[in-house]
């Protein structure tokens, strides 16, 4: 992996996603990074709320002889709301694209989604507090510890800017309540 192939994926995806106007945000592992401390992954996360037009010019846009996607899959995926990916065959890294979920808690992380710079480019992101509370729904399913280790990165290095209310009350409607108390344990 060199050290601009993030940096180049994020303009190449990103762009495709602002010109076909799809709302975006990155999530996961490079938000964490961006908000705590940094860690290496070979994968990309991205919420997006296309309509069925945008995802189709999205898809258009995507360069097959560089990208792998399955277009069934990606519009099944915005159909029933879950996920689909794009392999880019140069690096191997994995673009996991996630529909947006029908529910007030995605609604609002959406909506409260900030530009900033990750890999030295300018792209919408998930804020501190939502990536806390996305991490802590994943510890939740099952993922792995490495999200409550991404949280408690986060609250390293950040807790001093964090909205402590506003992630207290997801962690409450959310039920989170024992991924948020084993997250602030491991920052002692």
């Amino acid at each position: 992996m060199t050290s601009d192939e993030p940096a180049a994926l994020l303009r190449t995806i990103t762009a495709a996603l602002e010109a076909a106007a799809i709302p975006y945000m990155i999530v996961g592992s490079f938000a964490s990074t961006a908000y705590g401390k940094p860690r290496t992954t070979h994968d990309l996360d991205i919420v997006i709320d296309p309509t069925a037009a945008g995802l189709d010019q999205f898809l258009d846009a995507v360069d097959p002889d560089r990208f792998y996607v399955d277009a069934d899959v990606a519009r099944d995926a915005l159909r029933r709301r879950t996920m689909f990916n794009l392999i880019d065959m140069n690096t191997a890294w994995k673009i996991d694209l996630v529909i947006r979920k029908n529910r007030p808690f995605s609604v609002q992380e959406l909506a409260r989604r900030v530009v900033m710079p990750i890999a030295s480019v300018e792209v919408a992101t998930a804020t501190a507090e939502d990536t806390i509370i996305a991490k802590l729904e994943w510890a939740k399913l099952g993922a792995s510890e490495r999200q409550l280790i991404d949280v408690a990165g986060i609250l390293h290095v950040g807790s001093a800017a964090l909205d402590f209310d506003y992630i207290e009350r997801w962690v409450e409607a959310l039920d989170l309540g024992e991924q948020w108390r084993c997250a602030r344990a491991l920052t002692t």
